[in-house]
């Protein structure tokens, strides 16, 4: 299997400044274009911790030939 590159960003604000959240997009050295799905976490810190480490999980669980 090639090598993976997992593309991330985060950023904290507070929950009432945020109006929407779009699409990241992606240039691959193929010529194509790409986009990365924005997902949004409220809570404590604590919960927010806790769903990034339950979606981290779910999302190689969607990989498992990785």
């Amino acid at each position: 299997m090639a090598d993976l590159v997992l593309v991330y960003g985060l950023r904290l604000l507070p929950a009432d400044e945020v109006e929407a959240v779009q699409a990241a997009p992606i240039k691959l050295k193929n010529g194509h274009d790409a986009q990365v799905t924005m997902h949004i976490v409220e809570g404590s810190r604590e919960q927010i911790e806790a769903q990034l480490r339950h979606s981290i999980d779910a999302f190689f669980d969607f990989y498992p030939e990785i």
